[in-house]
């Protein structure tokens, strides 16, 4: 199975469809995030190093990050195709990556960038909010309770929004996405490897746009 990277602005449905690529393929998703907080509990060298930086208020280098995700890379059930969230999020990143493949006789088969209007994208994630008692979640405009001041699943009353899914915040996090990890689009483009999906559309049909790309590149 193919090793991939989902390439995309906050709010442009990476983990959503993601999730829905793992199911359908069996593919393993490797998320930095999660790798991160389980190197640092396991005690690994790299999540020691990485512990240390973190409780000193600082940011995880691009070397620390490398080798948690090479550690995990070490591992049999990688074997079954990758999904890469989350990093490589700079040309930096990626030229690691790139290194780390090659060492260990892996290669990257199709990398797709998810493509969504900023406008999109903050009118996506400002109007997210939760139910405070069992998490589902709702959209201002997109997905409302049936009845608006109770949880459908749950029947809660109560609904919280993140303090950083605000139009400001996200514009902020855009403006940093547009400086360090769209380059990236540029990169792999140039190496043949860059798929681009009109994100906009229906979850489904992007998700169909994906599953195709995928099975070209396996093909």
């Amino acid at each position: 199975m193919p090793n991939l990277i989902l390439l995309g602005p906050p709010g442009a449905g990476k983990g959503t469809q993601a999730r829905m690529l793992t199911e359908k393929f069996g593919l393993l998703q490797l998320s930095t995030g999660d790798l991160l907080r389980e190197a640092v509990a396991e005690g690994t060298p790299a999540g020691k190093a990485a512990k240390e930086v973190m409780e000193a208020g600082g940011l995880v280098s691009d070397d620390i990050v490398t080798a948690i995700v090479s550690d995990r890379l070490d591992q049999p059930d990688v074997a079954q195709g990758v999904i890469f969230d989350g990093f490589p999020r700079t040309v930096g990143q990626a030229k690691a990556l790139d290194a780390l493949l090659s060492e260990k006789s892996l290669e990257l088969d199709v990398v797709v960038s998810l493509d969504v209007q900023d406008e999109a994208v903050i009118e996506r994630i400002s109007g997210r909010y939760t139910c405070a008692t069992c998490g589902e979640g709702y959209h201002d405009t997109h997905e409302t309770p049936s009845n608006p001041d109770l949880c459908d699943s749950c029947g809660g009353s109560e609904f919280k929004r993140r303090a950083d899914d605000n139009a400001e915040t996200v514009a902020q996090r855009l403006r940093g996405y547009h400086a360090e990890t769209a380059p990236l689009i540029a990169y792999y483009d140039g190496k043949g490897l860059l798929k681009r999906i009109d994100a906009m559309g229906d979850i489904s049909v992007i998700g169909q746009q994906l599953a195709t790309a995928i099975a070209q590149a396996d093909a």
